[in-house]
């Protein structure tokens, strides 16, 4: 939780006895100290002695200083594994200035501990923490002295810690007990409060960070002092009004009796109220009514509006002084979750109804940046975010097993119109409820709901992920008998705890107590459903790596699907800083090494076999590479049809099933470089399924499928307003560039929010039609237009059969020029073939062109490129590689 005093200049305010009021004027050691910075950093014996920059943690130190190499180089995750396993100690030196040591109360404070330890201040200790995503704030007045001051703060290995509660928690096992194998981790992570993906996952290493991974601060006041405001508004449909429901925490050394001023300058509303802040930290709530007469602005999800917000001041008297002030962003959005009974379908509806209006959940999901957070700067997380919304996403889910992200993540969030499912930090295990576990989740929740509530883009909370999915279908082998003893415990952390907290404290959006959830059947069914994966109910999950992805009848068609997925390799200049030359074959150590999914090399090179060539050079540099091709080629085209098949489902009921109002795909981001099922690799660089989404997301979209070799053109509209459109269908022969021939359907009306079939023909007798196409001689393009012949939403392509199995298709022998245009660059192709999934790269220069893998079914096409670092047309054209499909073979 970063400090609010970083937000704005009047975001905190201490009170001084006999000080004038008014932060901006007050000196920062008048305000408080911080201990950001240098410390010194030793392990249990003393044999290692380094400088430490807090925030930070040990492997980030240890870098840093030349102890060791880049941790993400080769093997050293398993190599560096004695780091976690040693215990670590963290001193700093500092002195504190008279005028604030002398202040009635004087709290240490802690952002954020990771994650077992001891804290000693000139040697009395002062509290023991259990728990990363717990800010601890302590008092120490009476422990300051004049001169110098030693802060310490002693970790255990948070592996041995797991495994001693592990063992103290003898009267059943609470599974998992280990990782897989091949996922190279840590054992018991489900005992403690740490980011769980730390101890190793499917997609990423083992690093069981420790250290101050969160500022560390003095903070002083003689009288009282605000810790965390939050605004929550509130709308009753039944008047039509606005309330601002305002939550102060103050922390009090005194009673201390005044007035608070609620205002919002910008819609003419404005209260006071009495108040009394009693000793110690509280909790106090005032209302604020708006204006019926105002004219709100709302927040709206990108593609459906702006992020408009406004100003909420709050001001402090005491005998009419000014004691506190402080401000804040408010935005104004309603956010319903709608489960409902749907006509000719049994089960419920399951969709989200942002300001009164159905909104389709368009995105991914969000792991960790990077396994050390002190790593995670505001250029990355501004650069995935933005790659999020220019892929035309609205939402993100942040996955269980991660971290409750940094407050500039949800910032970023707000004003990029990003949507936000937010998980609590349990995944794919069962959790102990021992008393003292229990304590400290409640505190962990209690804080980041508090802290994050005021977020318009957070629009429900949820419980965990896949915990009831993994009671339910036994993931775990528990005997039946003891089943009840879990199921209790199930419900006695996510409901009796973590459920009523959250609902307590914030009355603005759902919760779910579970991902994937059959949502108000599972509550129905005693909060774990016997099939929390029905497709007639809540969110599901769903993965397949051996069924034909290009078959959209292996998909369920569900109401909502927040995780679905393949795994791709990342590009070969994300991998070659990691890695050393005899590395780069597919069969090599590292690749089985840097693969955590068990056989999940072989799966992506048997599913891109059923529709591709598999790479067959002889150089094996060159055969890597295009291996590393194909499996991006796989993926997005995989991704790319069942994300399609959930976007043209979402009007349609088909045999009880349908409705489809969301697509995450499993996911956005990557902790390292490493096959995955992401489509922005570490680093940045967008994978080909990232420049898929950017069509398949588009806010108007044409779909195209056969069934019972019939096709059908579907347009997909977003929009709040209707169309009017048609499907325009090109049929391409693979071994000539001119078209075969061009079929247009009638003007069809298409209603905003909902999918219409626009175009429906048998395939053969389309191909029939053409004169000179069968299946395996020729392709579809297509795309929508208006009445007036104006192109909407982007082109899409059809394939009539494999594209190993396609008779012409020929190498197209791309050349290209590389141009600097206004400031930018582009690249103009020139191709002599079709030419299936182009795919630009310029190595290691960091960069987006503005589409990417695309069909080339023209002679010329050009491609625009934006650096983010300075760079030149020569080295651009040095760097540049073009790939097409058939150049792998």
């Amino acid at each position: 939780m970063e400090p609010f005093v970083s937000r704005v200049c009047l975001s905190l305010l201490w009170l001084f006895s006999g000080v004038s009021p008014g932060l901006c004027s007050l000196t920062e050691q008048q305000r408080g100290l911080s201990l950001n910075g240098k410390w010194r950093l030793s392990n249990s014996n003393g044999s290692l002695k380094l400088p430490a920059e807090v925030p930070g943690c040990v492997h980030s130190a240890l870098q840093q200083q030349g102890y060791i190499p880049n941790p993400y180089f080769r093997f050293n995750d398993v190599s560096y594994r004695w780091i976690a396993l040693d215990n670590w100690t963290y001193t700093t030196i500092f002195t504190v200035p008279v005028q604030l040591r002398l202040k009635q109360k004087v709290l240490l404070v802690f952002d954020g501990v990771d994650t077992v330890a001891s804290i000693s201040l000139n040697g009395v200790s002062v509290a023991k923490t259990d728990n990363m995503f717990r800010r601890y704030r302590l008092s120490v007045g009476d422990l300051l002295r004049d001169g110098d001051n030693m802060l310490e703060v002693s970790f255990l290995s948070p592996v041995t810690f797991a495994s001693e509660q592990r063992k103290a928690h003898s009267s059943y096992r609470v599974p998992p007990e280990c990782p897989p194998d091949v996922q190279k981790g840590e054992c018991h992570v489900n005992f403690i409060r740490k980011m769980q993906s730390s101890f190793s996952w499917d997609w990423g290493p083992s690093f069981p960070t420790i250290g101050l991974w969160k500022g560390v601060r003095l903070e002083a006041f003689d009288v009282l002092q605000l810790v965390q405001l939050s605004s929550l508004p509130l709308y009753n449909s039944s008047c039509s009004q606005w309330r601002l429901q305002v939550e102060l925490i103050v922390e009090a050394a005194q009673t201390t009796h005044g007035q608070v001023r609620l205002s919002v300058p910008d819609l003419a509303s404005e209260q006071t109220l009495e108040a009394q802040f009693l000793p110690g930290r509280r909790k106090y709530n005032f209302t604020l009514y708006i204006s019926q007469r105002a004219q709100i602005k709302l927040w709206w999800p990108s593609g459906h509006g702006n992020q408009p917000f406004y100003r909420l001041t709050v001001s402090g008297f005491q005998d009419g002084l000014l004691v506190l002030s402080t401000e804040s962003k408010v935005f104004f959005r309603t956010v319903e979750l709608v489960q409902e009974p749907i006509t000719g379908s049994p089960g419920l509806s399951f969709y989200f109804r942002i300001n009164g209006k159905p909104v389709f959940l368009k995105g991914s999901n969000w792991i960790p940046a990077h396994s050390f957070q002190d790593q995670v700067t505001p250029d990355i997380l501004k650069n995935l975010l933005r790659s999020a919304v220019d892929a035309n996403m609205n939402a993100l889910r942040v996955w269980g097993g991660g971290v409750y992200e940094q407050d500039l993540f949800y910032d970023l969030c707000d004003e990029m119109g990003i949507m936000v499912w937010q998980d609590f930090m349990f995944a794919c295990a069962m959790y102990p409820t021992e008393d003292g576990f229990l304590q400290t989740v409640r505190k962990e929740v209690i804080q980041q709901v508090q802290r994050l509530k005021s977020h318009p883009s957070i629009i429900i909370w949820s419980g965990n992920n896949e915990n009831e999915a993994a009671l339910a279908t036994d993931w775990f082998n528990i005997p039946t008998s003891q089943r009840p003893t879990y199921v209790k415990d199930y419900v006695e952390l996510y409901v009796n705890n973590i459920k009523l907290i959250v609902q307590e404290e914030d009355q603005s959006r759902p919760f779910l107590v579970s991902s994937p959830t059959n949502g108000a059947e599972s509550e129905h069914e005693g909060w774990v459903a016997a099939n929390p994966y029905d497709p007639h109910y809540g969110d599901v999950h769903f993965y397949s790596y051996s069924l034909d992805c290009w078959d959209w009848k292996t998909f369920p068609r569900t109401r909502f699907a927040s995780e679905y997925g393949f795994q791709s390799w990342p590009s070969f200049s994300t991998l070659e800083p990691v890695s050393v030359q005899e590395d780069w074959h597919y069969g090599s150590n590292f690749t089985s090494h840097r693969q955590h999914h068990e056989g999940g090399n072989q799966q992506m090179l048997q599913q891109a076999a059923l529709h591709f060539i598999l790479p067959n050079s002889t150089d094996p540099l060159k055969r890597f590479t295009h291996t590393l091709y194909i499996t991006q080629v796989m993926q997005a085209q995989c991704v790319k049809t069942q994300t399609e098949f959930y976007r043209r489902s979402r009007s349609e009921i088909t045999e009880g099933k349908g409705r489809t109002m969301g697509a995450l795909y499993w996911q956005l981001n990557d902790i390292w470089q490493a096959p995955s099922w992401s489509s922005v690799e570490f680093g940045g660089k967008w994978k080909m399924l990232h420049y898929f989404a950017q069509s398949f997301f588009s806010s108007v979209l044409p779909v195209g499928f056969e069934d019972d070799d019939m096709l059908s053109i579907y347009a997909v509209s977003d929009l709040s307003h209707d169309l009017r459109l048609r499907a325009v269908v090109t049929v391409h022969s693979w071994a000539d560039l001119d078209p075969v021939c061009r079929l247009t359907s009638a003007v069809i009306l298409v209603p905003g929010g909902s999918a219409v079939a626009v175009y429906q023909r048998n395939t053969a007798a389309l191909l029939a039609g053409c004169g000179r196409c069968s299946r395996s001689s020729c392709l579809l393009t297509f795309h929508l237009e208006d009445s007036d012949g104006n192109q909407q939403g982007p082109s899409n392509h059809h394939f009539l059969c494999s594209p190993k199995d396609a008779q012409g298709l020929q190498k197209p022998n791309i050349t290209a020029k590389v141009q600097e245009d206004g400031g930018g660059f582009t690249v103009t192709l020139r191709s002599a073939a079709v030419a299936p999934f182009v795919w630009l790269d310029v190595g290691s220069i960091p960069g987006r062109f503005g589409s990417n893998g695309f069909l080339m079914v023209t002679r010329n096409k050009t491609v625009e490129f934006a650096a983010w670092r300075p760079t030149s047309v020569a080295e651009l054209s040095t760097s540049l590689t073009v790939t097409s499909l058939t150049d792998v073979y």
